[in-house]
């Protein structure tokens, strides 16, 4: 999957990779994708959440010892 930006949220402990995703997409203009990648387990209920309560779709979720996540900004 083709995206804007990569985040690295590898070893962030909720809330960091919420926090710095945040950050990130106020960088980017609506429709452009930003891809996280993660390794806090509870990231992907977090990023599901966070993306439907900003207005942001979440496109897709890889998972694997790094949780991969693409939002495209609303």
């Amino acid at each position: 999957m083709e995206s804007t930006k990569v985040l690295d949220a590898k070893g962030l402990a909720c809330p960091m990779p919420i926090v710095k995703t945040k950050k990130a997409m106020n960088e980017l203009e609506p429709g452009q994708v930003l891809e996280i990648h993660a390794t806090d387990k509870g990231a992907k209920n977090d990023f599901a959440a966070w993306a439907k309560s900003g207005g942001h779709e979440l496109l897709h979720t890889e998972e694997g010892d790094v949780l991969k996540f693409w939002i495209k900004k609303g």
